[in-house]
């Protein structure tokens, strides 16, 4: 047997994790999958389901392009297992609206023409809509001027300092943030 015949005869041997049956809520449905026990929420939802909405960007939590709410909270699915989210109720862009009955914000995105390219508006859309539920509950940032008082000004600043995890190669961000101000002050434009 020639060296390149064992190496590829001891990667063959490579023991591969064991399937690991999962129930997932995305977008109120329940679905049922079978992954490695190692995928993340972003292939799993890409992958698996078919949901193609949320991007693989950087794949290392970087760039904000995968963000998905999760009971109601922002995350990069990037950086997240599948197999952690069974009891939890999980939104992609594709779950916010659709071109019938836009979610506000993504409205919003349209109307202040808050994307060029349009890749990482999925991840900015969904971050933005979990920002907007941190701001409500009271929960400060580092550009929060006063952070004992009962509600957070909700600036320019820290607009951007609270998007800075999502990344717009294309330089939107004026009208992302305009756009967000809109869903926030309830302003239809």
């Amino acid at each position: 047997m020639s060296e390149s015949d064992a190496a590829a005869a001891e990667r063959s041997q490579v023991a591969t994790a064991p399937l690991s049956a999962i129930t997932l809520n995305v977008n109120d449905q329940v679905r049922r999958l079978e992954v490695d026990p190692r995928t993340s929420l972003l292939d799993a939802l890409r992958e698996h389901l078919r949901l193609g909405g949320t991007k693989k960007g950087c794949d290392h939590g970087q760039c904000g392009a995968c963000t998905v709410l999760i009971n109601g909270r922002r995350v990069n699915s990037c950086l997240s297992l599948a197999v952690m989210h069974e009891d939890d109720e999980i939104v992609t862009i594709e779950g916010l609206g659709d071109p019938e009955g836009l979610h506000p914000m993504q409205r919003a995105f349209v109307e202040r023409d808050g994307f060029q390219c349009g890749y990482c508006t999925p991840g900015q859309i969904c971050s933005a809509v979990g920002m907007l539920t941190e701001v409500e509950a009271g929960w400060p940032s580092h550009a929060t001027a006063d952070v004992a008082a009962p509600q957070v000004a909700l600036t320019g600043d820290e607009i951007r300092e609270r998007m800075s995890g999502n990344i717009c190669r294309c330089a939107a961000y004026p009208n992302i943030v305009a756009a967000i101000r809109d869903v926030a002050e309830g302003d239809p434009q």
